[in-house]
């Protein structure tokens, strides 16, 4: 675990540089308003691609995992996970396809983004699909391919991007909206073309089962309509950010402050979370393993440990953030605004990076219901003080709603893992290997 969380630390670092290297061209290029306008019509691609998918990529994780436990094959997974996929995800590309005009002029408010929203409407089954076979790779230890073929993804990505980008002119948010979900879809098809052209490798030999299909439903459709549930939610909730905002009194721009904190800010806060993503990932793997032996000493183990390496580096990067807030602002974005949001929102990094890993564990458990439920609840409640808050209140309310609904998500979520495996209130913490490391804090708290 120790190496597979390397490679894709590496490698998830270096795709989110990348990734954020290009947020920065394109907030250069079309504004802050222009990437407000992009990150809605990401939010409402992402909605798409979790109702297409349906909670097959979990699925593959945890079927896949459950079968190497066993010593059996792949395909049997691969296969129902796949035909689950494109049973849901051709009615939702369709789907989208015909709601673009309502969807664009409707909800988001700008009929720019038409161009886009049809695009990604064209390629969903094939990212969908693609979703699935990185699941299967996780399970199968298969990192090394895995990292080859998203860097491959995320070249081909930049550099259709950029081709499509020189044709248009600077300030077009339209064409540029368009060009983004074009790299993506044809980089998605590639990626899903190449891992499907290398699945014969990753199998073991073993007697294959008949395809699962009632454990695919079984596993998939709670996931997946907890899933569709809360990206419903998300994307609701990123479409009234623009519209409430505009109430407040003191806004001058509500689609460039959305700009600034989602298409700026966030992404700076969560680019050292490459580093737990990738253990997160290989922790439902493992989880999922273990759960077909009897016995929780090494869950145990694992869950102290995951939760210890989360709470520190959560702690080491939000005063990383905090300290060089305002160079960071002012280097990449060339904004005050946008380093003076990096330093609002620091503190609460940690519980950010922790609830990410503790929902991991859940999932790894499977504990996809109860976690669900948390982050449905949760998503709702934002909602609602979203649009009370904002239009009285402003940016400083969405702060409070984003810093309490995410503070409840993470209590409900470590209350379920610590039942689950037997934790203890605070063990994870402040128990397990190297007392000495948590001397200084030991003593913190006794003061």
């Amino acid at each position: 675990m120790f190496y597979g969380a390397l490679l894709l630390t590496g490698a998830n670092l270096a795709l989110r540089l990348a990734s954020m290297s290009f947020q920065v061209y394109l907030s250069g290029r079309i504004g802050a308003a222009g990437v407000g306008l992009l990150q809605l019509i990401l939010s409402v691609k992402l909605l798409s691609f979790t109702l297409g998918s349906a909670g097959a990529r979990t699925c593959a994780l945890y079927l896949s995992a459950e079968a190497l436990g066993r010593r059996r094959s792949l395909r049997p997974a691969l296969r129902g996970c796949g035909w689950y996929c494109l049973l849901f995800s051709l009615p939702t590309a369709a789907g989208l396809w015909v709601l673009t005009p309502r969807i664009a002029g409707g909800w988001i408010g700008d009929a720019a983004g038409e161009a886009a929203l049809r695009a990604f409407a064209l390629f969903l089954p094939v990212t969908c699909l693609n979703g699935v076979m990185t699941g299967l790779y996780t399970a199968a230890g298969r990192l090394r391919t895995l990292v080859t073929v998203e860097f491959l993804e995320q070249g081909c990505a930049m550099g259709a991007t950029f081709a499509l980008l020189a044709r248009q002119g600077a300030g077009e948010s339209a064409g540029a909206c368009l060009s983004v979900a074009l790299g993506s879809s044809l980089a998605a098809a590639l990626s899903l073309g190449v891992l499907w052209a290398l699945r014969r490798e990753g199998p073991p030999l073993g007697r294959e089962d008949r395809t699962p299909w009632r454990r695919v439903f079984a596993l998939a459709l709670p996931v997946g309509l907890a899933d569709d549930l809360r990206a419903g939610v998300n994307t609701v909730e990123n479409l009234i950010i623009p519209r409430r905002l505009a109430l407040y009194a003191g806004t001058v721009n509500a689609m460039a402050d959305y700009g600034v904190l989602h298409g700026m800010v966030f992404p700076v806060l969560m680019f050292p979370a490459a580093i737990l993503g990738a253990l997160a990932d290989l922790l439902v793997a493992e989880f999922s393993r273990c759960a077909s032996h009897p016995g929780q000493v090494r869950v145990r183990y694992l869950a102290r440990q995951g939760l210890r390496v989360a709470w520190l580096f959560g702690l080491a990067a939000g005063g990383v953030l905090f300290a060089f807030a305002r160079p960071l602002g002012e280097l990449l974005y060339h904004s005050r605004a946008a380093g003076a949001c990096i330093r609002l929102y620091a503190p609460l990094v940690p519980l950010l990076y922790l609830d990410g890993v503790v929902d991991a564990m859940c999932k790894g458990l499977g504990q996809q219901s109860a976690n669900a439920r948390y982050n449905l609840l949760t998503n709702l409640l934002d909602v609602v003080l979203l649009w009370l808050l904002l239009p009285r209140y402003g940016m400083g309310g969405y702060y409070f709603s984003f810093a309490a609904t995410h503070l409840i998500n993470f209590a409900l979520s470590f209350r379920r893992l610590s039942r689950s495996v037997e934790l203890g209130p605070l063990g994870p913490l402040f128990r397990g290997a190297g007392r000495e490391d948590f001397r200084w804090l030991r003593g913190l708290v006794g003061k």
